[in-house]
């Protein structure tokens, strides 16, 4: 149904607009105390939807999400052996 997914931050100046995001995306997360939502859209329209939100006057700011971009394999995954030792202790 969903291809692959990116978030977004939008900082707001107030929150009064905040259910007009809904029409980007899947509204996820909105803080009240710190004014921003948090937006999960298409990532093959994620330049667009950028443009138009920083378009409006109620938002600050618009970072994306770097999630899908971060290397979660990783290359030196061997445990050490001094912590190997004591895990075997019971230390």
């Amino acid at each position: 149904m969903f291809g692959q997914r990116q978030g977004l931050v939008v900082w707001l100046y107030t929150l009064k607009q905040a259910k007009m995001l809904r029409r980007f995306g899947n509204v996820h997360y909105i803080s009240k105390k710190l004014k921003y939502a948090v937006i999960y859209c298409n990532q093959s329209e994620i330049e667009t939807v950028m443009e138009k939100l920083q378009s409006y006057s109620f938002v600050k700011k618009v970072e994306p999400s770097y999630k899908p971009f971060v290397k979660v394999e990783y290359e030196n995954s061997s445990p050490d052996k001094a912590k190997e030792y004591d895990y075997k202790m019971g230390i």
